[in-house]
């Protein structure tokens, strides 16, 4: 049996436990604010700036089936995007748009009315931003900051961007800064079984800075 730790990482917060900040620059908020279980580590990363389910463990093998390409697990986010995209933008992330790094794979994507989701700490500026759109989008894999740019690509910069899934793994239930833990039992060759529901823990929170 495995432990996997599924946790809402909030907005302006490190995907690691430790940060050596610059010097005169102020110490960052990381994982180590919110989760105290020894020897874990995180299966993948979010940007700084980036919000949402972050996955955890401290099982080798597991966080390199989470994480191994080969396995191809897919992603969710809902992002909020500035402007409203036109459908020709949108058939174009569905299609695959070419950035620096090459041709993006096909994209899943689906306009939003309500993202469902908690307001962010601090909020959008509303007067710098008054036309927004949120949207779903699953890919099958994982660029640099690919979201990002593959909506900046068509024209409609993000403004938030919030990961609600990897593979079968979904934030549901989970505030900014809370985590729940689930025990998964041994795979069958070629499969990944399901977990069981574990423990949830309530954290508080330790606002970084911002970059």
């Amino acid at each position: 049996m495995s432990a996997l730790y599924l946790l809402h990482k909030p907005f302006r917060m490190l995907s690691q436990f430790t940060d050596t900040p610059v010097v005169g620059d102020m110490k960052r908020a990381t994982l180590a604010d919110i989760i105290d279980v020894p020897g874990i580590y995180p299966a993948g990363r979010l940007d700084y700036d980036s919000e949402g389910l972050l996955l955890l463990s401290d099982d080798g093998e597991l966080i390199h089936r989470i994480t191994d390409p080969r396995h191809k697990q897919p992603k969710t986010y809902r992002v909020q995007v500035e402007g409203c995209p036109n459908p020709q933008a949108l058939q174009w992330l569905r299609e695959g748009v070419l950035l620096k790094d090459g041709l993006t794979r096909p994209a899943k994507v689906r306009r939003l009315e309500s993202a469902g989701l908690p307001e962010r700490d601090p909020p959008l500026d509303a007067q710098r931003h008054p036309i927004t759109t949120w949207l779903e989008l699953t890919i099958g894999e994982g660029r640099n900051r690919q979201v990002r740019r593959m909506t900046a690509h068509v024209g409609h910069p993000t403004l938030r961007l919030v990961r609600v899934a990897v593979g079968r793994w979904r934030l549901d239930g989970l505030a900014p800064g809370e985590w729940r833990r689930e025990t998964l039992h041994a795979p069958r060759p070629g499969r990944q079984s399901p977990g069981k529901p574990g423990s949830r823990s309530r954290a508080s929170v330790r606002r970084g800075e911002s970059q």
